[in-house]
């Protein structure tokens, strides 16, 4: 399991990044747009540094919803392997058998 605190950091990035990508967008696409003045593309690049690191969606970091590993974690389930092996020897994630070869 991982520690208490780094799961909490990622469910904070994660409120952070909701709240501020309607602005951060806004932001992004005066600062892409040529025909916008440079002092306004330029203005809105140093608006864009001054929003909080963490509510820059590449800061997340994808987790197990059970567990919070951060490694082998598989997106269509939202869970770790170790987490998907026990689920599926308890009978809990339907359609997984075990195999043998």
């Amino acid at each position: 399991m991982a520690k208490k605190a780094m799961i909490e950091r990622e469910k904070k990035r994660e409120r952070l990044v909701a709240k501020y990508a309607a602005k951060r967008a806004e932001l992004k696409e005066i600062a892409k747009d040529e025909s916008k003045p440079m002092e306004e593309r330029f203005k809105a690049r140093l608006e864009l540094a001054k929003l909080p690191r963490n509510s820059a969606p590449s800061r997340l970091h994808n987790r197990c919803q059970l567990t919070g590993r951060p490694h082998a974690y598989y997106r269509k389930l939202k869970v770790s392997r170790i987490m998907l092996r026990e689920l599926a020897s308890n009978g809990q994630a339907p359609g997984m058998v075990k195999s043998s070869w």
